[in-house]
């Protein structure tokens, strides 16, 4: 059967205004193919930013969007989710909006499972403000404010999210718009906290890691790797080491923030038949 809309659809009369050669451009692509292959309807889903270069997704995005603060994502998501849980929600962000400023969020994202897709594209920079080094830049790595090397150890995204409850963990690479469709389509499916990691080249800021680069770190996740495993996941991450495993890395199903918040409502006598505009007429003086 023919699905109802095409890549076209998802496309915003707004054209993308990153660098040439930007990794957030095959991102991007993923995105429109995972929408289309799950053909959700359009005035269904809303997708979140803060601010940097991957944070401008939205606007190329045919859908309800909204760009807010920096590194508050997380945050207007969740209570966007919970205000309408048929949505589909996903929060689109660089790794400088998701783990420096907005990096308080992430934690209760996740262990909180609440049921949103976050596309995180990783280009281990801030590239919006002229190539400044970020929480996942590698030690050593030289960049505008880093010129001797940076001497921080830098986050590790996906190990992270696993400490801390994500309930499905994936990696790709944005020079493989396929694979990382296939891993955010998985994300928007999977009921909970979904966290898809892509990592992305900046050719105008990021010289050292170019596609190039990318291509030789990344590593297929073994067939025989079983997602449901949490202790196997995190022996996975720890034996790649410098290396970076994409595909599917961790899946579980469990109850997600939106249930329980449905259960104290139920328990606490509350009604989704309600009139907001008769409760603040209430709270008049």
């Amino acid at each position: 059967m023919k699905a109802h809309h095409e890549v076209t659809d998802y496309k915003s009369s707004i054209r993308p205004v990153w660098c040439a050669g930007c990794g957030n451009f095959g991102a991007l692509s993923a995105i429109y193919h995972a929408l289309t292959e799950l053909d959700i309807e359009r005035h269904t889903m809303v997708d979140i930013s803060g601010i940097g270069c991957a944070a401008r997704t939205p606007y190329f995005l045919e859908s309800y969007k909204m760009h807010t603060l920096h590194g508050r994502a997380g945050p207007v998501a969740t209570g966007v989710q919970l205000a309408n849980p048929e949505l589909t929600v996903m929060v689109t962000g660089g790794d400088g909006d998701g783990f420096a400023i907005g990096g308080g969020h992430m934690p209760h994202l996740a262990r909180r499972n609440v049921n949103i897709t976050y596309v995180l594209i990783d280009n281990h920079l801030y590239g919006l403000t002229k190539g400044q080094a970020s929480p996942t830049s590698r030690t050593g790595m030289k960049t505008k404010s880093t010129p001797y090397g940076s001497p921080d150890a830098p986050v590790r995204p996906l190990a992270y999210m696993l400490t801390y409850g994500a309930s499905y963990i994936a990696q790709g690479f944005a020079g493989d718009p396929k694979m990382c469709a296939e891993l955010i389509k998985g994300g928007l499916e999977h009921k909970g906290f979904a966290y898809v990691h892509i990592l992305s080249q900046c050719p105008a800021f990021n010289k050292e890691e170019t596609v190039k680069y990318l291509r030789s770190i990344i590593r297929p996740v073994p067939e025989s790797h079983d997602v449901a495993d949490a202790d196997a996941a995190k022996r996975l991450l720890d034996k790649f080491g410098e290396k970076q495993p994409v595909g599917l890395i961790y899946q579980v199903e469990r109850p997600t923030l939106d249930e329980h918040m449905a259960e104290i409502v139920n328990k606490a006598g509350g009604s989704k038949d309600y009139d907001i505009n008769k409760i603040i007429e209430l709270l008049r003086p």
